[in-house]
């Protein structure tokens, strides 16, 4: 992993009886991102049935990638998916410049932003 890769990890709550909208919603993501966005190197998405959420995990290349998924492909579901789940906390994992910072707060993902100082890939 090189150090302009950036880490998403976040988690939408689904209102009651919506996980499973949810989970279609973040289905169509998951194609989009794979057929539109060949920056988005990984999506995993995690369902808690006790949470009634999902936790996803989008890994970029680079920051521009991120910058790239949320004017197109998140900014195209983002209203479907306010209407039945409430985002965040949204963990951005890398190096992400301010007009990043900037569109997270606009979005209100109550973003948390760190910058790696270490580790190792196998």
């Amino acid at each position: 992993m090189d150090s302009n890769h950036v880490t998403v990890i976040y988690k939408w709550t689904a209102k009651p009886g919506q996980l499973d909208r949810l989970k279609s919603i973040y289905s169509d993501v998951t194609d989009a991102m794979q057929q539109n966005e060949p920056d988005a190197q990984a999506v995993h998405i995690y369902v808690s049935e006790a949470e009634n959420a999902l936790y996803v995990r989008d890994e970029f290349a680079h920051a521009g990638a991120v910058g790239f998924h949320l004017g197109g492909t998140a900014a195209a579901h983002f209203s479907d998916l306010l209407a039945i789940a409430t985002p965040g906390p949204f963990l951005f994992l890398g190096d992400v410049p301010d007009e990043i910072k900037q569109a997270t707060e606009q979005m209100q993902l109550g973003a948390e932003f760190s910058s790696h100082i270490a580790g190792f890939d196998r």
